[in-house]
């Protein structure tokens, strides 16, 4: 495995900054100890520029190559964690109660800071790196937030490259695919007004519950008789709110939940569908209803040309027998996909082996990855930005 010598020189400190990072989870925008941490580093390494406060709390670093060049990519790593109490009873696991690094960002900052180092040490490349840490992956938005801060044009940045750690996918491997990689992330909120009355008499009433769970059934024949069976949806009813008590059949309900599309005419048909059938359903039972649907993080898709460079890139480092150029979309989301609709570039999977998976409280990044992390970073700038 051709991992980059230098890297692999400096894998164990790598490692140590990232059990510092996993002992010190901070959640959304709320990272100011790790922005301050990923600030502090890039300078010490010799970054040209270091600019915090982009989007709230983002950090970009700016690396120019030894020679001139009209290139600059971009490459962008998530600091947040998540509100989960960690089980994995690692000596370095969070200090801070109900708070974990779930998804790998530790390992995610943590690579991508060791390969600013190498970078601001070699330089060996024509044009100017740019290092992206983004704050609120885990539904803030803050990949959004710093595209609308204005970091695309501010810093030059001409094709962005994103990484993430699959669990069940060996170390080792890497695996991507042009087009929709990750689905769109929507949410809805839907409120229901009946008449309550005693559960002794429910013909007195317009039953909130009956009508929950008959929309509830309604929604799931939307992707199995509304969806082209060659099409991928998930529409999830997460969260039913109604009543109080044994005895009385509620007035209100609410129904909160997900919806995942790879498809944007598939998206605006399952926003229509839930609409009418609510206040269908509804008015069926001369009750009324609002329906909150919210567009939420887009579709990541991965443009044609930067995702076969990935591709490349990813294949000198593991093989290219070990990078999967047709991995299965998956239908989580990632808000990458907003610097995706900014710029040409490609997102990639990295395999982080049998681990627990993402989101679990066992869940931790595999520490034998980083220096297949840090190379990947390394030789995109290198392969793509030749001196």
């Amino acid at each position: 495995m051709p991992i980059v010598n230098r890297v692999a020189a400096f894998a164990e400190e790598i490692a140590e900054w990232r059990h510092d990072l996993h002992a010190h989870p901070e959640l959304d925008y709320d990272v100011h100890r790790t922005a301050g941490i990923v600030a502090d580093k890039l300078k010490a390494f010799g970054c040209d520029e270091v600019v915090t406060g982009i989007g709230r709390t983002g950090v970009v670093g700016v690396i120019r190559g030894s020679k001139p060049g009209t290139k600059v990519i971009g490459m962008r790593a998530d600091m947040d964690a998540l509100p989960i109490v960690e089980e994995t009873g690692k000596a370095y696991a969070s200090t801070t109660p109900g708070k974990m690094h779930a998804c790998g960002h530790d390992g995610h900052t943590s690579m991508l800071l060791g390969a600013a180092k190498y970078l601001a040490e070699t330089r060996n490349f024509a044009g100017t790196a740019v290092v992206i840490f983004q704050p609120a992956e885990e539904g803030g938005g803050g990949g959004k937030a710093m595209v609308d801060d204005g970091m695309m044009d501010r810093f030059g940045i001409t094709e962005v490259y994103g990484m993430h750690n699959m669990p069940g996918m060996p170390v080792g491997q890497f695996g991507l695919r042009t087009g929709p990689l990750m689905a769109a992330a929507d949410r809805f909120t839907i409120e229901i007004q009946g008449l309550g009355a005693h559960a002794a008499n429910p013909h007195g009433s317009i039953d909130t519950v009956v009508i929950v769970g008959q929309i509830i059934n309604a929604f799931q024949a939307i992707v199995a008789r509304n969806v082209n069976p060659l099409e991928s949806a998930v529409v999830s009813t997460t969260y039913i709110r109604a009543g109080e008590a044994f005895n009385i059949l509620p007035q209100t309900a609410t129904l909160r939940g997900t919806v995942r599309t790879l498809n944007k005419d598939v998206q605006d048909m399952i926003e229509r569908r839930m609409s009418e059938i609510v206040h269908g359903i509804c008015a069926m039972h001369g009750a009324t209803a609002t329906v909150d649907y919210a567009r939420g993080y887009p579709v990541t898709c991965n443009h044609d040309s930067p995702t076969q460079f990935a591709a490349s890139v990813a294949g000198s480092v593991v093989g290219q027998d070990k990078v999967d150029t047709h991995l299965a979309p998956t239908m989580g989301a990632e808000d990458f996909s907003y610097m995706l609709e900014a710029r040409p570039g490609a997102f990639i999977f990295v395999g982080n082996g049998d681990t627990a998976g993402l989101h679990h409280p066992a869940y931790d990044f595999d520490d034998h990855v980083i220096p297949i992390g840090v190379s990947y970073w390394a030789k995109l700038i290198e392969t793509g930005m030749p001196a």
